[in-house]
């Protein structure tokens, strides 16, 4: 480790932010002036956009013989992408949940990370899973795109009116703010990832822990950048659409190319079999009584988010490290966190169940 590898690391956030800040800008007018809701831009434009890093590197990986890094790198993004990302923007600002998400969008999430986890219970991601993983998520898309022809939201109408007739020049302005800002977020994940993925080897961390954990940070940094600057600039939205896409492409468009180039598909081992990927599954679950439970992400929530991931971090550290008090801390989660967390869910689904039963009686 030198110092240009320092200063790759601190370049790469730089541009991490910039790009976000123009992704944002550029994807938020473009869809009032489309008339187009920022939840579907969300899910589908910057999602995507942001995305592109995990792609790069799980494709790259995948083709290099590294499926380790591939596969942790798309389990690890999801985790990282639901409960970091998703608590950060929350506590900037609290986020509202459109009713899609909840009634489509997330349980389509929690669907696919099932698939993962059915598809690798033999060891391998084949070429055929791929390509089903990977028409999905093509399908995804083009549904999200026939909804958003019928979309008739007022207050994207309203603030589509506000633009009048947009011009040419303003098409073109936002759609270079978006490429723009696309462009900067890969090459500031690319560099990001080069000089983490080089720091953390001189620590002697295996391939999969460094896919779940430095690359699945580092290529998630513009979904993070970019759902923090939504939040803050009020885009609430494309904050929590761009998490929830982001996750449902890792797997269906991702992971799906990934295994399609190749060689022979992707080997999944024994450890994100037992562990990682239900960990995957279960955060997708938790997302969506706590979504549909007043349709909101309070502070509250996206401090617990945020415990919950350094609770999985702290785990994994221990476990790739043969830490003398992993059982204690196995126990702890095992027969404290879970269950706790499980008990307040089942609560709190409860209540809003009676609440909107007495609001559909009166």
């Amino acid at each position: 480790m030198d110092f240009f590898t320092i200063v790759l690391l601190i370049a790469g956030l730089a541009l991490l932010v910039i790009g976000a800040e123009l992704l944002v800008k550029g994807s938020s007018s473009l869809a009032a002036m489309a008339g187009i809701s920022p939840l579907v831009i969300g899910l589908t434009i910057v999602a995507y956009g942001t995305s592109s890093p995990e792609m790069a590197v799980s494709v790259m990986s995948a083709w290099s013989g590294q499926a380790d890094i591939a596969v942790g790198n798309v389990v690890g993004s999801n985790i990282f992408n639901a409960l970091f990302i998703l608590g950060v923007s929350a506590l900037i600002a609290p986020l509202t949940v459109a009713l899609q998400l909840v009634r489509l969008d997330v349980p389509i999430m929690i669907g696919v990370s099932a698939l993962m986890l059915i598809f690798g219970v033999d060891g391998k991601i084949s070429k055929v899973d791929g390509g089903i993983l990977f028409i999905g998520g093509i399908l995804y898309t083009l549904f999200l795109i026939y909804q958003s022809r019928k979309e008739r939201d007022r207050n994207v109408q309203e603030e589509y009116a506000k633009f009048g007739r947009p011009t040419v020049t303003q098409w073109l302005l936002d759609i270079f703010l978006i490429i723009a800002g696309l462009v900067l977020l890969v090459l500031g994940s690319r560099w990001l990832v080069d000089s983490a993925i080089a720091i953390a080897r001189t620590f002697g961390l295996s391939e999969l822990i460094i896919g779940l954990t430095i690359v699945a940070a580092g290529t998630s940094l513009p979904e993070l950048a970019t759902s923090a600057m939504a939040s803050f600039r009020g885009e609430r939205d494309i904050a929590v659409g761009n998490v929830v896409g982001s996750n449902i492409f890792n797997i269906l468009a991702v992971l799906g190319l990934s295994a399609l180039v190749s060689p022979e598909g992707i080997n999944v081992s024994n450890a994100a079999l037992r562990f990682d990927i239900p960990v995957m599954i279960a955060v997708a679950i938790v997302c969506l009584p706590i979504f549909f439970t007043g349709y909101r992400i309070g502070r509250r929530e996206g401090g617990l988010f945020l415990a919950y991931y350094v609770i999985y971090t702290v785990y994994l550290v221990l476990n790739s490290t043969g830490h003398q008090d992993l059982p204690i801390f196995s126990k702890v989660l095992l027969f404290g966190v879970i269950p706790l967390t499980i008990f307040g869910l089942a609560i709190a689904t409860l209540q809003a169940i009676k609440k909107e039963g007495r609001r559909r009686i009166m």
